[in-house]
């Protein structure tokens, strides 16, 4: 089942919002598909997108066909499961698949190292399972183009070798069934990515990759009628309320995972979360940790904005439960158990519920398109790089006007970003590299908050465009930002397109800090040329292992 508890900030934002969520009936209303929750003029969004609420039941219907398909593969001795797709099309499966211990190549990258490593393994034995709602996605639209080359020119039948998940009706449906691709599977239209984890986006990959996706949908339709009642207790309400009612309000979501026995969830919740109420100034900031030696630096403080999310595993004796609080002491903080498949429907309806009580369409994403259009245009005018500010030991400099004057060393510029953080802000980092080869880089996450005393997140670029990219331009004005890049060890062009990944990825770094600037918020640029280089500035910012 589902045990979701409250203490502190958390518990008195429960105790005022919980009675009014219950009584206006919004679990049932969104069960029932009401779009009038958020406002008239959320309506028409809203209208479409509440299909989520039925995927424990409308998914169903696709598992006969998954299941021939997977022994289909099989049997021709295809099991190595690839994943192109992005955000809500690739997080979920991620988690899935994680946490039921089965293997899935998770390609949401335009790094041309990483692409290249995905297409290093048998594809002879490789399915690529290309996810999007229209295919017009520019990083799954390139993996899918390289992939498809490197099967022909492995002298294999590609078309035996794509699996397609998209919408009805979508351009991706036709190309692919005119392509005679192996399969091509629909999800449910009127469920936006971040929402679909339970849809055909999350299920078919996993189900590919050998996870009993029944199962899945089992945990989740055991909960949904708690989620859809009317009353106080339930954990949707009580959750959605505690993070979207607290006053002042904790915008900061501090999310520590301690043993709940679910890997990766709090990636997961962070793209819905974020991209669902980052707009209009305001907004929920995930922050996720993995703090292995104890409690993350944001939680040492009692800053008035953090509230702790604390992920944790379902009690087996009461008196288990009883001796963990005595452990640790509650304070501002949420605690959430209960299986993956229940949790991906808990924490909608809470996001869901926590927008309404920020004012919010948790449903529309009005800032993500702003990045990819820059990063468009960037690609189509191929213009000069912009002139580094300086260059110092191999990493060029590079940052919105005023915030390197009087600087001429990288660990000059960081102080110098860092001092433009306010008592109220965050610091976002923003990583466009091979996430699979510098795993090790996003320990600084946790170096630099305790350095800075103030939330910190770290972020895998392109894929966190897909979900915190909204909230840093559309929530409130108080993050500042550090990107860094690097140069691939060799480029990868695109089939049939006139730019490289390498170009793709620098691309769309360069048009997320432009319109960052353009929303007025700093953002430091580090790019580093060599091996070398990105091991000291590892060292700079405290990564675990990195030399100096």
């Amino acid at each position: 089942m589902l045990e979701v508890t409250a203490a502190g900030a958390a518990a008195r934002a429960v105790a005022a919002h919980a009675a009014t969520i219950a009584g206006d009936r919004v679990p049932s209303r969104i069960a029932a598909h009401d779009a009038t929750l958020w406002g008239p003029e959320a309506e028409s969004e809203s209208a479409i997108r509440l299909g989520w609420t039925d995927l424990h039941t409308t998914t169903r219907a696709i598992l006969p066909e998954l299941e021939a398909l997977r022994a289909g593969l099989s049997a021709e001795g295809i099991d190595r499961v690839v994943l192109a797709g992005m955000g809500g099309s690739s997080l979920a499966p991620e988690v899935i698949t994680q946490t039921a211990g089965v293997p899935l190549v998770v390609l949401d990258s335009t790094d041309p190292d990483q692409v290249r490593t995905a297409l290093s393994g048998d594809l002879a034995r490789t399915v690529i399972v290309v996810s999007s709602k229209s295919g017009g996605t520019v990083e799954t639209d390139s993996q899918r183009r390289v992939f498809e080359a490197a099967f022909t020119a492995a002298g294999l039948d590609a078309t035996r070798h794509i699996v397609v998940v998209t919408d009805p009706g979508s351009p991706l449906e036709k190309a692919s069934r005119e392509a005679g691709y192996r399969a091509v599977f629909l999800a449910d239209p009127n469920v936006g990515g971040r929402f679909s984890a339970l849809s055909a986006f999350g299920i078919v990959p996993s189900a590919l990759a050998g996870v009993d996706v029944g199962e899945l949908l089992d945990e989740a339709a055991a909960v949904a009628e708690m989620l859809a009642e009317d009353a106080e207790s339930n954990p949707a309400v009580v959750l959605g309320a505690a993070l979207g009612g607290t006053s002042p309000l904790r915008d900061k979501l501090v999310i520590v995972d301690e043993g709940s026995g679910i890997v990766g969830l709090g990636d997961w919740a962070e793209q819905l979360i974020a991209e669902s109420t980052g707009k209009n100034g305001t907004g929920l900031l995930p922050v996720v940790t993995r703090s292995p030696a104890g409690a993350p630096p944001e939680l040492a403080s009692s800053a008035d904005d953090v509230l702790a999310v604390r992920l944790v595993a379902m009690a087996d004796d009461p008196d288990d439960d009883a001796d963990s609080a005595e452990a640790v002491a509650p304070g501002d903080e949420v605690t959430i158990a209960g299986p993956l498949g229940a949790q991906l429907l808990l924490w909608e309806y809470a996001t869901a519920i926590a927008g309404r009580l920020l004012g919010i369409n948790p449903f529309d994403q009005p800032d993500v398109e702003s990045a990819k259009l820059a990063a468009r245009g960037l690609l189509d005018a191929t213009p000069e790089p912009e002139p580094a500010a300086f260059t110092d030991a191999g990493i060029e400099v590079r940052a919105t006007p005023g915030l390197l004057d009087g600087v001429s060393t990288v660990d000059g510029a960081l102080e110098a970003l860092l001092g433009t953080l306010g008592e109220r802000g965050y610091l976002a980092v923003m990583a466009y590299l091979d996430r699979e080869a510098n795993t090790d880089l996003a320990s600084v996450r946790d170096s630099l908050a305790a350095r800075t005393g103030r939330p910190v997140t770290f972020g895998w670029g392109p894929r966190f465009l897909h979900s915190t990219g909204q909230l840093h331009k559309g929530g409130a004005p108080i993050g500042v930002y550090l990107q860094i890049t690097g140069e691939a060890a060799e480029d990868l062009d695109v089939p049939d397109r006139p730019f490289t990944f390498g170009r793709l990825i620098a691309a769309q770094a360069a048009g997320d800090a432009t319109v960052l600037a353009d929303h007025g918020r700093p953002v430091l640029r580090l790019h580093v040329t060599d091996p070398a280089a990105l091991s000291r500035l590892a060292g700079l910012l405290g990564a675990d292992g990195a030399t100096a």
